[in-house]
């Protein structure tokens, strides 16, 4: 299932004025930049997101466009321990509010509690839950407690063995020491 084309070229503005509502559930196959993350592991596993429109009215300016996203998914991701596969819950609960143009927003979102982004007619929705998913993917991935013992040291018997095979510089050396030099006069 694809997401509607609402998700992909939503009037943020209109959406707002209207005080919209959109609640969605997509597959994990719907988003291709956290598919990857999950190595293409999961692809029906659910996202779901709910996204709600506000125009506010603050003193003196003109009514601003605002957002909230609510986001959550189970991402399959590689545990940096064992290498076995963990289950990430993702969850994002944030508000962005809308700005005319980039300047402003670089401008106010370094002040701002909340995220600025530039007010777009044709907005992808959809893109910003796989933004902020990403976001909130752990840097580790890790289980609590790993399903199987971890061994914490890399040992190769092959190793050892041709570590003791291979001839010693220092003893050729001596081997040379021992000998008479034929090629001395």
């Amino acid at each position: 299932m694809t997401a509607p084309k609402q998700a992909r070229g939503l009037d943020i503005k209109a959406f707002a004025q209207s005080g919209g509502k959109r609640q969605q559930e997509d597959r994990l196959a719907d988003y291709p930049r956290l598919l990857e993350e999950a190595a293409g592991r999961g692809t029906d596993r659910p996202v779901r997101w709910h996204a709600v429109g506000q125009l506010r009215q603050a003193a003196g300016v003109a009514p601003q466009v605002w957002l909230h996203l609510q986001a959550e998914a189970d991402v399959p991701l590689t545990c940096q321990r064992c290498l076995e596969p963990v289950d990430e819950p993702l969850s994002v609960d944030r508000w962005f509010r809308f700005v005319a143009d980039e300047a402003q927003a670089a401008r106010e979102d370094e002040e701002a509690e909340e995220d600025v982004l530039v007010l777009d007619p044709a907005f992808d929705l959809q893109a910003l839950v796989e933004d902020e998913l990403l976001m909130a993917l752990p840097l580790v991935p890790r289980h609590a407690v790993c399903p199987d013992a971890v061994r914490m040291e890399v040992a190769d018997p092959g190793f050892a063995q041709a570590e003791a095979d291979k001839p010693n510089p220092f003893g050729v050396l001596a081997d040379l020491k021992r000998k008479p030099d034929e090629n001395r006069n």
